[in-house]
């Protein structure tokens, strides 16, 4: 098993990405420690994983909250003994156009995507430390490109990118990575949100390269590659999961055939 023996928290565990995230690492023989706001959808999951053989603990955790995040870390190492592993991808995406964007708003995407992915960072270092551990933070294709709407949310996940190569700067010489995963579209529940019907879902899938909406199990065999020894000699890198989204330049109507 690619992650036995180690020890893993994972953020916005309850759903689509994190649930998938927490389902394959304890596949792999990890001890995985759910984290969200809300302790129903987590309990689903730890259901899942331990019906299947799995080790897996919810936790209740505000990432916007330093004290929160403290908490969990040391849940964590008294009920596991330690901490190798740690997936931010706790998210919250607050819309708003630019010019009326309101500071409540703005902060709102930060102190989720952002100041909770430091906040857990900070707070795990000593035990990433100690064991030799791996950092795989969550971003989105929205922090590589622009979309009308989301300047808070993408201005948020480029810091997040931003963030990541820092640290695994900071402490590649103290044994620790530091890797990033960019989604792209994935069949989530806020996906579902805003596609709700299958007309809108196959618009969108025609306009990807692959053809397809993403399974947030592709995305999370990304993350457990990243978080795993085989990514032994990669730190500071960026893994793009997007079905080819953004290596597409979009021409408009213009056609070569």
């Amino acid at each position: 098993m690619r992650l036995q023996n180690k020890v893993a928290i994972i953020t916005g565990a309850g759903q689509g990405i994190g649930a998938a995230t927490a389902r394959r690492m304890a596949e792999e023989g990890a001890k995985v420690v759910l984290a969200a706001r809300r302790l129903n959808l987590l309990d689903e999951v730890v259901a899942q994983i331990t019906a299947a053989g799995g080790t897996a603990m919810a936790c209740s955790c505000d990432v916007s909250d330093e004290d929160s995040v403290r908490q969990l870390v040391a849940t964590t190492v008294q009920a596991y003994g330690k901490l190798d592993i740690v997936v931010n991808n706790a998210v919250l995406m607050v819309p708003g156009m630019l010019a009326n964007h309101s500071t409540k708003a703005w902060h709102q995407n930060f102190r989720v995507s952002l100041d909770g992915a430091m906040f857990l960072m900070r707070e795990s270092f000593a035990q990433l430390r100690a064991n030799g551990g791996a950092v795989v933070n969550v971003a989105s294709v929205c922090g590589l490109l622009g979309s009308v709407g989301t300047a808070g949310y993408s201005a948020a996940k480029a810091g997040m990118i931003a963030l990541s190569r820092n640290a695994a700067i900071e402490w590649g010489k103290q044994g620790v990575r530091v890797n990033t995963v960019i989604p792209g579209v994935f069949l989530t529940p806020p996906t579902l949100g805003l596609m709700p019907d299958e007309a809108s879902q196959a618009a969108t899938a025609k306009s990807l390269p692959l053809g397809r909406i993403g399974d947030p199990v592709e995305c999370a065999n990304a993350i457990l590659f990243l978080a795993s020894d085989e990514a032994s000699y990669i730190t500071g890198a960026e893994l793009v999961v997007d079905g080819g989204r953004t290596a597409e330049l979009n021409t408009g109507t213009a056609s070569w055939d």
